[in-house]
C-alpha cells in the first residue's frame, strides 16, 4: 500500500450498506455453489453470530474512539463478496464504524491502489480516518482462501493455456467449498480483523 495515502475526496462518494443490500440482483453462482446470491447475502448478515464474546468485546470498545470511516470496494456479482462483505457489515456495525460501499466499476482509480496480485480482487475494506489518511486494509479473502487462489496463480501463470479456464473452474469450487463448510472463514476473517485493528495506529 502506498505510504500517506489519502482518500477523503471518496467519503460520501459510496452507498449505504442498506442500499448495497437492497440494490442487490439475484444472480446463481453454480461454480461457487450459490443457488442465490441475494438470498445467501441476506441469510448471512442476519444469521450472523459472534462465537467468541472476547472478539464481541473487542470491536464493541472501536465504539469510543471516532473519527474512523470504512469503505468496502465491491460489486454483488463476486461469490467472495457474497460470503465476505455481510460479515464485514456486521463487524464494522459492533465497531460504531461508518460504513459505505464504493462499486468498484465506479471507483476503478482506487481500486487500482488495492490491488491483489496486480488483480482487482474484491471486496476490499479499506480503513481510515475521516480525514481520508488510509490506515490499513482487509482483503479479497481470508489468507487461508487466499492462499489457494495464490497457489493456483503461481502454478498456472499462463492465461492464455487452453486449460487455463477448466483448472480455474476447479479452483472456484475448492474456494466454494471452503466457505460452505461452515463459520470457520468468518472466525478467521474477524481474527485478521483484530489483528489490523490492534496494529492500527489509532
Amino acid at each position: 500500500m502506498k505510504q500517506h495515502l489519502n482518500l477523503k475526496h471518496e467519503i460520501g462518494q459510496g452507498i449505504s450498506t442498506r442500499k448495497f443490500m437492497d440494490s442487490m440482483q439475484n444472480r446463481a453462482m453454480e461454480l461457487s455453489n450459490i443457488p442465490d446470491t441475494k438470498e445467501l447475502f441476506i441469510q448471512t448478515y442476519e444469521n450472523f453470530t459472534w462465537t467468541q464474546e472476547n472478539d464481541r468485546q473487542f470491536f464493541d470498545a472501536l465504539n469510543k474512539l471516532s473519527g474512523l470511516h470504512c469503505l468496502i470496494l465491491c460489486t454483488d456479482w463476486c461469490p467472495d463478496v457474497i460470503w465476505n462483505v455481510p460479515v464485514l457489515f456486521r463487524v464494522m456495525e459492533q465497531s460504531g464504524i461508518p460504513t459505505e460501499v464504493l462499486i468498484m466499476e465506479e471507483h476503478l482509480d482506487t481500486m487500482d491502489l488495492f490491488l491483489t496480485n496486480g488483480g482487482r480482487a474484491q471486496p476490499i475494506a479499506v480503513f481510515l480516518k475521516t480525514s481520508g489518511e488510509v490506515l490499513g486494509r482487509w482483503g479479497a479473502r481470508p489468507a487461508y482462501i487466499q492462499a489457494v487462489m495464490d497457489q493456483f496463480k503461481s502454478s498456472h501463470p499462463d492465461k492464455q493455456h487452453p486449460d487455463y479456464e477448466k483448472n480455474i473452474q476447479h479452483v472456484y469450487r475448492e474456494i466454494g467449498k471452503l466457505y460452505l463448510a461452515g463459520k470457520e472463514y468468518q472466525n478467521v476473517m474477524i481474527q485478521e480483523l483484530r489483528e489490523l485493528f490492534t496494529a492500527l495506529d489509532l
